[in-house]
């Protein structure tokens, strides 16, 4: 019994002396900010079926586009580096003689180009057509995929009529740092609010598991995933986990990244440090 309330003592006792010397280490003034991360999902920033409604109203491929940077329309909200700024979404046409097809991509860094989303849009009629949306598995996660059905007054004629005539297929030309002269930067906006907004404007939509396409025609960016992204992924690569794992490590130590983080602070005075000596 001796033995054992010797040891509760010498563990109190070196308790007490370590918070004493963490006290005395540092002045009365000194305030400590304990900042938690919180990675923002990727998958929330861009509800594919929003893309679908902004699909409808575009007459060309350039004009998808545009509408998909306006902050008007409002169904861009991705933010992959986590700056807090909607990522600029780039728009690709592929496609053959009974399949049209669009890749969306964005630059998370200096040449770095992640593909988002292929849409592709099989004609069943002289205006009817079938369009698959699909999520690039790093961001949606595996064989996340949406359908809708295009018909006669669906205010889809004008775009119809331009994929299956004779053109040539649109490739965005802008880039990291090259943005056509309309478009401007914007704040991104939290999810709950996002969501919200398109709430009651989304049409009929399926969901489904694998394309029911089959593989006739491939993404001119299939497979192109970018390392530097900040937000948090869904089935991230390998060479992307190892990316967020070390960002992640240096992020806590430097206090915090992304839009979204949360702060506890233990005050003692006036001055603040940040948790980690910095």
């Amino acid at each position: 019994m001796a033995e054992r309330y010797l040891k509760i003592m010498a563990i109190v006792f070196f308790g007490i002396a370590g918070l004493s010397f963490c006290v005395s280490m540092n002045k009365p003034g000194d305030t400590y900010d304990v900042s938690v991360t919180q990675m923002v999902d990727a998958d929330k920033g861009l509800d594919l079926r929003a893309v679908g409604e902004v699909l409808k109203k575009a007459k060309t491929a350039e004009e998808f586009e545009k509408l998909l940077n306006s902050p008007d329309t409002g169904v861009n909200n991705l933010d992959l580096n986590a700056d807090g700024k909607a990522d600029y979404i780039k728009v690709k046409e592929f496609g053959d003689d009974i399949t049209k097809g669009f890749s969306l991509t964005t630059e998370v860094a200096n040449g770095e180009v992640q593909e988002i989303a292929t849409i592709k849009i099989q004609k069943q009629g002289e205006d009817k057509a079938e369009v698959e949306y699909h999520g690039n598995q790093t961001i949606y996660g595996q064989n996340h995929y949406y359908r809708s059905s295009w018909s006669p007054g669906f205010g889809t004629g004008l775009m119809m009529g331009y994929l299956f005539a004779p053109h040539r297929m649109y490739s965005s030309p802008w880039g990291w740092g090259s943005y056509p002269g309309y478009y401007h930067s914007y704040s991104t906006i939290p999810f709950n609010n996002y969501s919200s907004r398109w709430h009651n404007r989304l049409g009929s939509y399926n969901t489904s598991s694998s394309s029911s396409f089959g593989n006739s025609i491939r993404s001119p960016n299939f497979g192109r995933n970018a390392n530097s992204i900040k937000a948090r992924l869904k089935n991230p690569t390998a060479s992307q986990k190892s990316f967020q794992s070390s960002f992640g490590s240096s992020a806590r130590r430097s206090g915090g990244f992304g839009r979204g983080f949360s702060s506890r602070r233990s005050s003692f005075g006036r001055s603040s440090r940040s948790f980690g000596g910095k």
